[in-house]
């Protein structure tokens, strides 16, 4: 078949449910991924036909992209940071928002790439903050913590695909008797979190995409308690990171003055809220005095 044939099956098929230019963005994707073609080649060769079992991957994409699953999760990997990461439904899908943590933090720590720096990330998920940081921050020894069996397994497995060495932990933040012993005899000279923090009363505003395939233990907070990883990261900082030590949040866009105020009132100065690309204020971040 051909591949502009085969584009407009998805537009026909896919248009109504994500608008004609995701969907152009999932058909050159999948061209990518199945046939190893760059989306610029259809210009040049118009003509260029997909064999038969290519044709049956890309159908069979475009069916799963019709009951709504993220493309990320039908390939099974994502790009973040310029580096490769596999994904699955046990992981949330890397995002934009924090790839521009991940680069406020490198470019905050540059200064620092003769000193060995101890780096904790709380919540690794895919383990994509993690690896990044220990990629890109020279002489950087990186931890990462997470309650999910099987989000660690997907978070070793990118470290070893990447070649870079990170300490996997599993753990629960919110208890204490899960990591204490781990990190009795460590301080940290920088700790970053991207933990949960959308209260169930923002499920509505969620993309059903999102909803019905990314992992809700990653996700939600109890509308009542939203800010609880954070109070239990934050007191954790204060025990565990040296003075002058750095606090790295990915942040609820509408609860950025509450998740502030929290590090203000809790021994940090040099406070700092960011906008994101998007103008919502998505990061955070602070200095143990």
């Amino acid at each position: 078949m051909k591949a502009l044939d085969l584009k407009k099956i998805f537009h026909k098929e896919l248009d109504v449910i994500y608008g004609k230019e995701e969907v152009s963005n999932f058909f050159f994707l999948c061209l990518e991924q199945y046939s190893d073609i760059p989306r610029i080649y259809l210009q040049l060769e118009p003509e260029f036909t997909i064999s038969k079992p290519e044709t049956e991957q890309y159908l069979n994409t475009l069916e799963a992209l019709k009951h709504q699953k993220p493309i990320q999760y039908i390939f099974g990997e994502t790009e973040f940071y310029n580096l490769k990461f596999n994904v699955s439904e046990d992981v949330l899908i890397p995002r934009q928002e924090t790839e521009e943590l991940v680069d406020w933090i490198i470019k905050c720590n540059s200064k620092h790439s003769e000193e060995s720096l101890k780096i904790l990330d709380i919540g690794t998920g895919s383990g994509c903050i993690a690896i990044s940081l220990a990629e890109n921050i020279s002489n950087a020894e990186v931890y990462a913590l997470d309650v999910s069996e099987k989000a660690l397994e997907i978070a070793k497995n990118n470290a070893e695909q990447n070649k870079i060495d990170v300490s996997f932990i599993k753990a629960n933040i919110l208890d204490q008797a899960t990591w204490d012993l781990d990190f009795r005899n460590i301080k940290f000279d920088l700790i970053v979190s991207n933990p949960p923090y959308v209260r169930n009363m923002e499920k509505r505003e969620i993309k059903r995409n999102v909803l019905d395939n990314e992992p809700h233990l990653a996700l939600f907070v109890d509308d009542y308690n939203p800010l609880i990883f954070y109070k239990a990261i934050i007191q954790f900082a204060v025990d565990n990171l040296k003075p002058n030590g750095e606090l790295f949040f990915e942040i609820n866009q509408y609860l950025g003055n509450e998740t502030k105020e929290l590090l203000m009132v809790s021994n940090f100065n040099e406070v700092e809220l960011r906008k994101d690309l998007n103008n919502n204020y998505r990061m955070l971040k602070g200095k143990k005095k």
